[in-house]
């Protein structure tokens, strides 16, 4: 298996992948290489889209130049592209790894109801010139609904003229957003392809807008991508996508299913839009990879036999505490894949070739990767919390199990002590268990460390693979693996006193009455799954993480 840890099973993956001629109808799109019935194959013909945006969008790209023109010409000095999941996590990578170009808009990625956050981005940007973006595929969503209901409400109020001038939309054709647009003539509406998954549109218009208008050539990263996506047409065993997506697979299917990325803070947030992607696609029927992204380095004795490694090479930019790791767990046994990137435009490249494999590992795992089965689960909860605000005025609360200092711990099984509470529910682990940290805070480089801080103990001291993700961000991304994925994840739900809050326009409540709701409802829809969850309230969010890091080093003190 060129350029890739070879296994013996793995390229026995390959030999039947090559009889079934797995490449050649993967192209011309046949359904029938995943599993389902009749209705379940119609809807993965209808979601095979992705497979020539390149080539469609590459043919789309004067009406972008258009756009873009018009967009500098009207004097916008910012870009605020609002989305969840596969809407934004792609303008996400960009935003992150490219940041702002001289003489160009500055982008923002809006994706989380936190209000402080959205708070944040209406004092930085100025509303007369800046452009908002809304995007949504299903044109439903209610996070970017509720972003453009408050922008747009701002806009009104702080500059002149038609508000409608200062947004655009990202939508398939025939949604309510769609219409919205129209009826309040917003600059200009992008209709995707409706034969695109949103963790499959990073090339698609949801993708492109927002890099486009950042001054990012968006020429090149298609070119990249086209490249990569003529190598995923070789034969399986030399071509870069199905031999990843084969090896995922048979790794998986032999224990390995810890993916863990390895790469540059550079480039760091592909991680994000890789957990989506691979998490939303294969965590189902209860199995699927569980995707590790910026884990804390360790030694090779912090990591088990659940592992397949995956190291992300920037040409220009090597960790040398990156480097020195991986020539170790490669002599340690470990199996790992080098993937090696020219420079950043090379996403192009990554999108393409992930998409591919990602599609491979489904087949593999005969799992069908293009739907989500539980997803909806979590927003059906939240709506009934926001039901019963609506009717009732507030959210209904179970009381804490525990209370100490400012930290309020909710479990059925507490014990006398924060620590002894927390030494409880971490007694659950087993090898090939992992932990998943989903942290209803604000986002900051403080909680990120401190969050991190969390995974590197718990990891160490109990040997297992350690995740995490904002919520609700995680919701659109990892929240399918954790309710239809293997039962091996032990989920650690952190919520927190919120500093400010601002009410959504049209709604009676605020953003943190939202986001409070999506805690709760996600909640819910893990214990009805059975899944081994303690929910941790830090108070004030700065402290309580960090006394919640001292209780975990008493509690996991042998």
């Amino acid at each position: 298996m060129k350029g890739y840890y070879a296994s013996v099973a793995a390229d026995s993956v390959l030999e039947r992948l090559e009889e079934d001629n797995f490449v050649e109808r993967l192209w011309q799109r046949d359904p029938a290489i995943w599993p389902g019935d009749e209705a379940a194959r119609r809807n993965i013909g209808e979601s095979l889209g992705w497979l020539g945006v390149v080539e469609a969008m590459q043919g789309r790209l004067d009406e972008l130049d258009d756009f873009t023109r018009e967009v500098r010409e009207a004097g916008f000095e910012q870009v605020v592209h609002m989305g969840m999941g596969g809407s934004s996590l792609a303008p996400l990578v960009f935003e992150r790894t490219f940041g702002p170009q001289e003489d160009w808009p500055e982008l923002s990625v809006l994706d989380t109801t936190d209000p402080t956050t959205v708070i944040g981005v209406a004092g930085k940007v100025p509303m007369g010139k800046t452009l908002f973006i809304v995007a949504s595929k299903s044109g439903t969503t209610a996070e970017p609904l509720a972003f453009g209901e408050y922008f747009y409400k701002g806009v009104g109020v702080m500059a002149e003229g038609d508000p409608g001038d200062n947004f655009a939309v990202i939508t398939d054709p025939g949604t309510p957003l769609e219409q919205q647009a129209y009826d309040r003539s917003y600059r200009r509406v992008f209709l995707n392809f409706a034969d695109i998954g949103g963790r499959y549109s990073a090339l698609s218009w949801f993708g492109l807008v927002p890099v486009a208008l950042m001054g990012i050539d968006v020429r090149e990263l298609l070119l990249r991508a086209a490249a990569m996506a003529r190598d995923c047409r070789r034969p399986a065993p030399d071509n870069p996508g199905v031999a990843l997506g084969a090896l995922m697979g048979d790794m998986a299917r032999r224990g390995r299913d810890k993916l863990t990325l390895v790469m540059p803070a550079s480039i760091a947030t592909l991680g994000v839009w890789l957990e989506q992607l691979i998490a939303e696609s294969t965590g189902k029927q209860g199995a699927g990879i569980i995707p590790v992204a910026g884990e804390p380095l360790g030694s090779p004795d912090d990591y088990g036999d659940d592992r397949l490694f995956v190291y992300l090479r920037l040409a220009g930019d090597i960790d040398p505490d990156q480097e020195d790791l991986v020539g170790k767990l490669e002599a340690a046994g470990q199996p790992v894949v080098r993937v090696e990137l020219e420079d950043a435009m090379d996403l192009g490249r990554e999108f393409m070739r992930w998409e591919v494999a990602t599609a491979t590992a489904g087949a593999v795992l005969g799992i069908n990767p293009f739907d989500q089965p539980n997803v909806q689960e979590s927003k059906d909860y939240t709506n009934l919390y926001l039901r019963n605000f609506r009717e009732q005025g507030g959210l209904p609360e179970e009381e804490p199990a525990l209370t100490e200092g400012h930290l309020q711990f909710y479990t059925e099984t507490p014990s006398e002590t924060a620590a002894a509470t927390l030494a409880a529910f971490f007694s659950q682990a087993a090898p090939g268990d992992y932990l998943a940290v989903l942290a209803y805070l604000t986002e900051s480089a403080a909680a990120s460390a401190a969050i991190d801080a969390v995974r590197k103990r718990v990891r160490d001291a109990l040997g297992i693979a350690a995740t995490s993700g904002y919520g609700p961000r995680y919701l659109h991304s990892t929240g399918q693996l954790h309710k239809g994925g293997p039962g091996s994840g032990l989920y650690l739900l952190l919520t927190a006193d919120e500093e400010r809050d601002a009410l959504i326009p049209g709604e009676p409540f605020t953003f943190a009455v939202f986001k409070q709701a999506q805690a709760l409802g996600d909640l819910d829809a893990l214990r009805k799954h059975g899944r081994r969850v303690l929910r941790v309230h830090l108070g004030p969010a700065g402290n309580g993480l960090s006394r919640l890091d001292e209780l975990l080093g008493e509690a996991l003190t042998p």
